[in-house]
């Protein structure tokens, strides 16, 4: 039997079972019936061959408190950022007042204590931003996951597993743009709160970030991240290993295809509340499989013109 006809029919499979799931009662039955799961074993050694072991694996209340714990964390790192950020001197749209001001307008040696200015206190800024921004987006990958728990021989170390392996890359990439900022910052090319200097370095980042949204890597990379239902089919891996190795896989694709909306950060400043909520909310739009494609490409488009008005005309931002 050819890998695509196996693929196939492990995929009606797939589809038939997580409809039984998602009527919730197996038509009055505790199981699915018998010949459904012959169907399954036919197709292959798969993770869904024992659906019938796990769809009593975890009761509710448990799931509930995996998840309390997620959005606790997602809320617990917005708070951070909002009281940094005033902190600082800065509104909740960035704007700055007198004492940010006066910050952002002394010289780079004067400020070696500040932790905007070392490595380590960025790193950990960019580390809980990425947690505020990104666990969101992965909200509909890991639903997925937890629907082979119940539906499959998924399990929540696997769950674990994957979110780990995600949380990891990007913590990956906050070390490598926490590195970039400071070098950025000590060339001029940004200030103090991550603002680009130049109304041409806004225009240039605006340009490459929209028209990356046009390119075959983002193209792929948004593709597997709209469905990762057909990625689990085709690397499905048992176990916390398991589900490191595919979280790992899984926030590669997440950077890839999302790494020019952080770098806008250095358009309207690193520690903006206004970019975070509007980057968040069009990054987890992006993820949907009814909206994804309806807001990417306009999103290239539009952030393509803004960067050519901007670079025609950068008195428009005070350039």
């Amino acid at each position: 039997m050819s890998e695509r006809t196996l693929a196939a029919r492990n995929a009606v499979c797939v589809l038939k079972r997580l409809l039984i799931a998602t009527k919730g009662i197996y038509g009055g039955r505790s199981q699915p019936p018998e010949s459904w799961h012959s169907i399954g074993n036919k197709a292959l050694d798969s993770p869904w061959q024992h659906l019938h072991k796990n769809t009593s694996a975890e009761s509710w209340r448990l799931r509930s408190v995996w998840w309390l714990f997620y959005f606790a964390a997602i809320i617990l790192a917005w708070i951070w950022l909002f009281l940094t950020t005033k902190e600082m001197g800065l509104d909740l749209l960035g704007r700055r007042n007198a004492s940010a001001e006066m910050m952002a307008s002394m010289d780079l040696s004067m400020m070696a204590h500040m932790p905007m200015t070392n490595y380590m206190p960025l790193f950990g800024m960019w580390a809980i931003m990425m947690a505020a921004m990104m666990l969101p987006v992965l909200v509909p990958t890991l639903i997925t996951y937890e629907q082979l728990i119940y539906t499959a021989n998924g399990s929540r170390r696997g769950w674990l597993g994957v979110l780990c392996g995600y949380i990891f890359v990007w913590m990956n990439f906050a070390m490598m743009i926490a590195g970039l900022q400071l070098l950025l910052l000590s060339v001029g090319i940004i200030d103090f709160f991550g603002v680009a200097t130049s109304p041409f370095t806004t225009a240039a980042l605006l340009i490459v970030v929209g028209s990356h949204q046009f390119t075959r890597v983002k193209e792929i990379c948004h593709g597997i991240c709209i469905a990762p239902l057909l990625y689990f089919l085709a690397n499905w891996k048992t176990g916390f290993l398991g589900g490191l190795r595919m979280g790992l896989a899984l926030g590669v694709f997440c950077v890839l295809c999302c790494w020019g909306i952080m770098l806008l950060g250095f358009v309207g400043g690193v520690m903006n509340l206004l970019w975070m909520g509007v980057a968040t909310v069009f990054m987890v739009l992006e993820k949907l499989p009814q909206v994804g494609g309806l807001v990417s490409k306009p999103m290239g488009i539009a952030l393509i013109l803004f960067g050519a008005v901007i670079f025609f005309q950068p008195e428009i931002i005070g350039g």
